[in-house]
């Protein structure tokens, strides 16, 4: 679209999945990730502080009640899974789940519409759906995994953490493979979390561009997958909060 041309099918699937990006190699920053998602996020703390401000216990309105409904929702999924005690898997576990449910939810904007916008300003890449970029997905997944090692070691000290990763599951003389098979087990989970929602969220998006291909075609297309793919980005959103929730739960527990 920079040059004004009529793109190929495969010149127009490639140029939706193409990044606006600055740097180069390893320093290569995807902007329109950091912008949609840090917006986001902003969005998502304004709105709670500003509905937190004007909460009502006696005449709750419609959007109280709504996230009402998904804090206690929330609350008591982390209740029942995490069975130590932390002030931090709640709060952290709502966070995740309205944060990326809202990124998730950018899929719905029709695939053309904002870059058609931000083409009109010289603007000629740009990816809406942060979570279609495994680098932020995975930059997720990590912060996750740090809490999780960071929370194993508050909990069971120094000693207790070291004492789990060199003898369980089979004993002290076993030693070398017990730490084999923690280390294998540790770097599976931020990588299965980070690609679970990567994938399902990076197919969605391919679905809605291969629809928009299809011209005056995807009239009666588009609507039922966006109905469909609203069960998708809520329960993604709801997967990447649960196995965080039993990240943390299990570096909390003790194996003796």
């Amino acid at each position: 679209m920079a040059s004004g041309e009529a793109l190929t099918t495969s010149g127009y699937i490639v140029h939706h999945l193409t990044n606006l990006s600055v740097g180069q190699g390893f320093w290569t920053f995807h902007l329109d990730t950091l912008i949609v998602s840090g917006l986001l996020g902003l969005f998502a703390f304004i709105g709670m502080a500003k509905l937190a401000g004007k909460a009502s216990v006696t005449n709750p309105g419609k959007m109280q009640t709504l996230v009402e409904l998904v804090l206690s929702f929330v609350d008591q999924q982390a209740k029942d899974t995490y069975h130590g005690r932390s002030p931090l898997v709640t709060p952290l576990a709502i966070t995740i789940f309205i944060w990326v449910f809202l990124m998730n939810a950018m899929d719905l904007i029709p695939v053309d519409f904002i870059p058609l916008l931000l083409g009109l300003t010289g603007v000629h890449y740009f990816k809406v759906v942060p979570t279609t970029d495994p680098n932020l997905t995975f930059a997720m997944s990590l912060t996750v995994f740090t809490i999780m090692l960071v929370m194993g070691v508050k909990v069971k000290g120094v000693g207790g953490f070291l004492h789990e990763v060199f003898t369980v599951p089979f004993g002290a003389k076993l030693a070398p493979l017990n730490l084999l098979f923690r280390i294998i087990e540790d770097i599976a989970k931020p990588i299965s979390l980070s690609l679970r929602l990567f994938g399902n969220m990076y197919a969605g998006e391919m679905v809605f561009i291969l629809i928009a291909l299809m011209g005056i075609w995807q009239l009666p297309l588009a609507l039922p997958w966006a109905l469909f793919h609203i069960l998708i980005i809520t329960l993604q959103a709801f997967v990447f909060m649960m196995l965080t929730i039993v990240y943390l739960s299990m570096a909390s527990e003790s194996h003796g």
